[in-house]
């Protein structure tokens, strides 16, 4: 059995993880977070094979997340799609650090350049500041649900 193409799929977060499932694909990310614009930079920082780093940009770019600049050297810019990920990047790093740091503590801190001080992920919280579990939101169709969907999330709601 082959695997399933998200590209197509009516769901955003399957047709996200078209782009951004492949396992380099948040550590190219990452990198461009971290500073990284240039292809050497990128290669380095990661320890990637210069072949598997040119199809994961080729991706980014071609999904709006990374903008590459003229010249036979381009830079890679992240694009407003691409910042608009930095939120659920910190979320991950949250997961990350929690759950997957070495016993030393985090790899990366992230700090505000400003204050000093470390950036971390917000916990959801519902509109009375009280933070939110999984068992404590409800799941409704979308303007751009399908009919079985729909009808699928009514059923579960009722």
């Amino acid at each position: 059995m082959g695997r399933t193409d998200f590209t197509q799929a009516r769901c955003p977060v399957a047709r996200s993880m078209a782009v951004l499932g492949e396992r380099w694909a948040i550590l190219v990310l990452r990198e461009a977070f971290y500073g990284a614009t240039r292809f050497d930079e990128f290669e380095r920082n990661l320890g990637i094979a210069p072949n598997i780093l040119s199809a994961r940009l080729r991706t980014l770019v071609a999904h709006g997340m990374l903008e590459k600049g003229p010249g036979r050297r381009p830079d890679y810019r992240l694009t407003a799609m691409g910042r608009d990920f930095f939120p659920a990047y910190v979320a991950l790093k949250r997961w990350s650090d929690r759950w997957m740091a070495p016993p030393e503590g985090p790899v990366v801190v992230l700090c505000d350049r400003a204050t000093g001080q470390e950036v971390t992920a917000p916990v959801p919280l519902g509109p009375d500041g009280r933070p939110l579990t999984p068992e404590d939101i409800r799941v409704l169709p979308g303007p751009g649900a399908s009919a079985a969907l729909r009808a699928r999330l009514e059923a579960e709601d009722a």
